[in-house]
């Protein structure tokens, strides 16, 4: 689990100017709230704010955030962006204890390789990229694996059968599928024409030729 420090400003006027205002100077404004605490707006610097995410654990960091000369222990629990450049635009910030488990949600990464579906035509499909859970602030995992090693073309993963660490609990319905294999549509096509190119050979056209030899004969005689 990464931890990392942040230093947060106050003072920030609310409303869509100031908040303008503030991007363009190269901050983002955020609010912090949690713990029965009246609700705190204030400004991150935006280049801090990236270093911060892009760490193994991404938007689940456990974010040390000063305040004033406050030290509160944080995570992301919203984050908006730009629809079209997605910039991060504004961020909140959720104080936490961490003693006390919270509901986020945790990156699922596929290992391993389905030969068996492979070898058969098929590919996999990941349904689920990722997963909620209800785990303590500090022992937030970057993901969790589902290992597709013994996928076939008539098996799937779910939640259920993913192996959590100790003290992760899923929240997402452990029957809703994960993982699920299938068939290319050019391995769908090839069975198909093989099916229909063997039954003409077999009692369509053979047959017909047959018929007509025959009755070629008996016009003759």
């Amino acid at each position: 689990m990464s931890e990392v420090t942040l230093t947060a400003s106050t003072g920030r006027e609310t409303g869509t100017r100031p908040s303008r205002r503030s991007r363009a100077e190269g901050r983002v404004p955020a609010v912090v709230y949690g713990g029965g605490d009246p609700a705190v707006s204030v400004t991150v610097d935006r280049r801090e704010l990236r270093r911060v995410l892009s760490t193994d654990a991404g938007i689940n960091a456990l974010i040390t955030l000063s305040v004033d000369g406050d030290t509160l222990l944080t995570v992301v629990k919203e984050l908006q962006r730009h629809p079209v450049r997605r910039d991060v635009t504004h961020v909140d910030f959720l104080k936490v204890d961490a003693s006390q488990p919270i509901e986020v949600e945790i990156p699922i990464r596929l290992v391993g390789e389905a030969k068996e579906v492979a070898t058969n035509g098929g590919i996999t499909e990941q349904r689920l990229t990722s997963l909620r859970v209800l785990v303590r602030p500090d022992s937030i995992p970057d993901s969790v694996e589902a290992d597709i090693t013994d996928l076939t073309l008539t098996t799937s993963i779910q939640v259920k059968d993913l192996v959590l660490p100790d003290g992760v609990e899923a929240v997402t319905d452990e029957d809703q599928a994960v993982v699920t294999a299938e068939l290319t549509r050019a391995a769908v096509t090839g069975r198909d024409e093989e099916g229909e190119g063997g039954e003409p050979g077999e009692g369509g056209e053979g047959g017909d030729a047959a018929a007509d030899d025959a009755g070629g004969d008996d016009a003759e005689g």
